[in-house]
């Protein structure tokens, strides 16, 4: 067909037809669109009086500029007279063979994390920021144990033990899918043990801290929408993360439905919305999220992690003189203070002082893991498949009666 020079535009109004055919640029850079719809550049090039074609990437995962470059690689190699899927070819047979821990993660990424784990971005963020620059070009099978304690100590040395623990878990993770897909023989993992002690939070809210964050909350240095958000969890006793990305498609009346995609436990759960608990959500006639992000045009809910930035931050704000410059205490430190009237917290201690205090009401242990959503364990998974929706509007009616009270 004709030989254009290809833009986006005009390569996302290609139509399918009953058969595949080919857009061409110049020099064997082409596009093939298939009935499907599915499209995919090629370069298409004769060597040796044979006609041969190098897969270049489906559009639009390869974008145009990537395909491009790809393409321009391969030609430079064709006009040296070299046969570039050939080499292609063998370049990836050499990195099937000696794969480096940078190949390693993409595929752990693409074919295991973003498949099974909900929370794949974080094993992203933490492999792209504590693994790759330090392992990234080393051959996978060179990882031995020894390079993973010494990875960990040196994060856990810079005064961030949760991150070390956190990262080794998905290490761990990470090679035992290698073992699985035989990439590695074994796990270099086996046998370490976590870098630093596991804390297992208790911490609840007493009454009046409970009265004095709420009215804190109302001037503290953060989204109004977050500040919402952090009641909201207080009052539904929700996850922080399933409360950001509430949407008004998923509340019928008094009743949120948090979809099995975004529960933790990839289990349907209903929630009641008392008095307050709409009041913090609006308006539910508009087809929006409750909290979006600021950005506008991202169309999306505020991150999972803005609450607990949020609150670490007001936890500590820095202080800075008339200046503009830090404000030094006596030890000459960043002076800080706390925003927030209360000592340090998480958002979850929100979602677990809410449920203690449906316990001290006196509703019983099956209730509350109805309203948190905790997944039933051994023969009453299986027996009793009751959901407890009247239970679950006491259980936060009273909480909400409690509450006001506190307040």
């Amino acid at each position: 067909m004709g030989t254009a020079k290809f833009t986006d535009y005009m390569i996302k109004n290609l139509k399918p037809k009953d058969k595949k055919y080919y857009q061409r640029e110049a020099h064997g850079f082409a596009i093939c669109v298939y009935p499907s719809g599915i499209k995919s550049f090629f370069f298409i090039y004769t060597l040796d009086g044979k006609r041969n074609s190098m897969a270049l990437g489906s559009y639009p995962e390869t974008t145009l500029s990537m395909a491009r470059e790809a393409y321009g690689t391969a030609w430079k190699l064709y006009n040296d007279g070299k046969n570039p899927a050939l080499l292609l070819e063998e370049a990836k047979e050499v990195r099937r063979q000696a794969p480096i821990v940078a190949d390693l993660i993409d595929e752990y990424l693409e074919r295991y994390a973003k498949i099974f784990k909900k929370t794949w971005a974080e094993d992203e963020r933490i492999l792209f920021r504590e693994v790759l620059p330090v392992w990234g070009k080393r051959k996978l099978a060179d990882i031995k144990k020894r390079d993973i304690n010494l990875l960990l100590e040196g994060i856990v040395d810079r005064g961030t033990p949760g991150m070390a623990n956190n990262t080794f878990k998905i290490i761990r993770k990470m090679m035992n899918y290698a073992v699985e897909k035989d990439i590695l023989p074994y796990s270099p993992a086996f046998g370490v043990k976590l870098p630093a002690p596991q804390n297992t939070r208790e911490r609840v809210l007493s009454q009046e801290e409970i009265k004095v964050l709420w009215k804190s909350l109302e001037s503290a240095s953060m989204e109004k929408v977050t500040m919402k958000a952090l009641k909201l969890v207080l009052v539904t006793a929700q996850r922080s993360g399933e409360v950001v990305g509430l949407h008004t498609s998923e509340i019928d009346g008094r009743w949120w439905t948090i979809p099995s995609e975004r529960s933790k436990n990839g289990k349907a759960h209903r929630v009641y919305l008392t008095d307050k608990a709409l009041e913090l959500i609006g308006d539910t006639k508009e087809n929006r999220y409750v909290f979006p992000c600021p950005h506008k045009e991202k169309g999306k809910s505020i991150h999972r992690h803005a609450l607990s930035r949020s609150v670490k931050r007001n936890l500590a704000w820095p202080l800075f003189n008339k200046d503009g410059k830090p404000h030094l205490d006596s030890d000459g430190n960043q002076a800080t203070e706390n925003r927030l009237g209360v000592d340090c917290f998480t958002p979850h201690d929100l979602r677990r002082t809410a449920a203690t205090f449906m316990a001290q009401q006196g509703f019983m242990d099956e209730v509350i893991d109805a309203v948190l959503n905790h997944s039933k364990q051994g023969v009453i998974k299986v027996y009793n498949l009751y959901r407890y929706c009247k239970e679950k509007q006491q259980a936060l009616e009273s909480w909400e009666r409690m509450l006001n009270n506190i307040l």
